[in-house]
């Protein structure tokens, strides 16, 4: 399934404006950014980079999801990580990137060339206490993610996934309440991936978590979380 893929015309119609790298910049720190900035559009399976490739250019996920998997000497893959809008790809001051970044959906990349990007951080204080904002939060998903990986059982990791997701997406939207709806971006053979699961383990839990009403959906992908703190607590986590 793809997404739709917004058309900008310029930042002020950006939805992930208050949630970016360029969150915190100021008027005149915005206008440097906008200088150095373009838009691409990837489709769904489209590779963004390989790993080894020169890292050309940083950016923001506008819209759409990417995977990022490395791949072990013997051809084995290993899904190290997801991005969602508002995450930034890349890293600045890396000649090269170390993993394949696949566009799981459509997507839109708010990019900036990786040199004037180096440059600007160490001019705008804003810019660059958002990235080591965002950098810590990533860190910190990181280690979360290993306690998933690690300890959770297989209707943990599910819920821990969904959560997640629906978390995010709510924020996007600015939405609040106990119901949260999403459009699931990723497909179930990425899900298995992702959770070191097989595909028919994620199919029964995902029916599992459906059957004790703790998700709903139709059509496999758009899913409706009736009470977002009960699907918090499938999670291993306090509610």
């Amino acid at each position: 399934m793809q997404l739709s893929v917004p058309k900008l015309n310029s930042c002020d119609d950006c939805p992930i404006r208050y949630n970016a790298v360029c969150s915190k910049c100021e008027p005149d720190e915005m206008r440097e950014l906008e200088q150095i900035k373009y838009y691409r559009s990837f489709s769904a399976g489209q590779p963004i980079f390989f790993a080894g490739d020169p890292l050309e250019f940083v950016g923001s996920i506008v819209s759409g999801v990417s995977s990022l998997t490395r791949t072990m000497p013997d051809g084995r893959v290993q899904m190290v990580g997801l991005l969602l809008p508002g995450d930034f790809m890349g890293r600045p001051h890396r000649e090269t990137i170390d993993c394949d970044v696949v566009a799981e959906t459509d997507i839109m990349l708010c990019c900036f060339r990786r040199r004037p990007f180096e440059r600007l951080i160490d001019d705008t204080p804003h810019v660059g206490q958002r990235l080591l904002e965002m950098t810590l939060d990533e860190l910190d998903a990181a280690r979360e993610w290993m306690l998933v990986l690690g300890r959770k059982t297989a209707r943990e990791k599910i819920a821990s996934l969904l959560y997640m997701i629906a978390t995010r997406m709510a924020k996007l939207s600015e939405k609040t309440g106990d119901e949260a709806s999403f459009t699931l971006p990723i497909t179930r053979e990425t899900m298995a991936n992702y959770l070191g699961l097989t595909i028919e383990t994620v199919s029964r839990q995902m029916s599992a978590l459906k059957r004790d009403g703790l998700i709903a959906f139709s059509d496999r992908r758009d899913i409706t979380v009736p009470d977002i703190e009960a699907l918090k607590a499938e999670t291993g986590e306090e509610a």
